[in-house]
């Protein structure tokens, strides 16, 4: 109880509902268990009281006999036939892939991928090992991932630093020239006016 109560909420619904489903999955293979039994039964008591009727055993279900003696053969068979069923059931019950945890009666005939949930006894240590390696896999390939990822976004940064500052060294080199500019221009005009008043 300790244990569910830590898990997280999610987990524990999960947990919770594959719990309920499991259990009226089994609830519903044993009330079909039943069912069965009862059918096999009833056809093994009628099997045999018609059998009887043919050969004209004496507590067979025959209408010229009084009603009693036909209703104890009748109940004397019934209770052999269900004994015969019960041993045959128990037979059946110990010696089934059931019981001795068969993995393969778990798989579903229609889709072999899939299993029965309410037959499903877990996964056995090769598939546990395979999910295993995949996730392994997995994440190696999201580490790799990841690194790639950071190694760009480094790069990206670098390269953006060294734009920025080739930016800033070319916006220097055209204030200089600018004033450099000018100061040749201002010297050049200077010159023309004295030029224009020599003359």
């Amino acid at each position: 109880m300790e244990q569910a109560s830590t898990l997280p909420w999610p987990y524990f619904c999960v947990d919770s509902l594959s719990d309920q489903l499991r259990l009226a999955m089994d609830a519903q293979a044993t009330h079909l268990a039943r069912l069965e039994e009862s059918c096999r039964v009833a056809m093994m008591c009628a099997m045999a009281n018609a059998n009887k009727a043919q050969v004209g055993h004496p507590n067979a279900c025959i209408s010229g006999l009084p009603k009693a003696a036909a209703q104890s053969g009748r109940q004397h068979c019934e209770r052999q036939c269900e004994q015969k069923a019960n041993l045959a059931e128990i037979k059946n019950q110990s010696t089934s892939g059931l019981l001795t945890e068969n993995p393969q009666v778990a798989q579903n005939r229609t889709v072999p991928h899939r299993v029965l949930p309410y037959c499903w006894k877990g996964m056995t240590p090769e598939q546990q090992a395979a999910i295993r390696e995949e996730q392994e896999v997995q994440r190696f390939e999201k580490e790799a991932q990841h690194q790639a990822e950071k190694a760009l976004d480094t790069e990206w940064k670098s390269q953006t630093m060294s734009l920025t500052e080739a930016m800033l060294e070319l916006e220097e080199q055209e204030r200089k020239l600018c004033a450099q500019f000018q100061r040749g221009l201002g010297s050049f005009n200077q010159q023309l006016a004295h030029e224009q008043k020599a003359q």
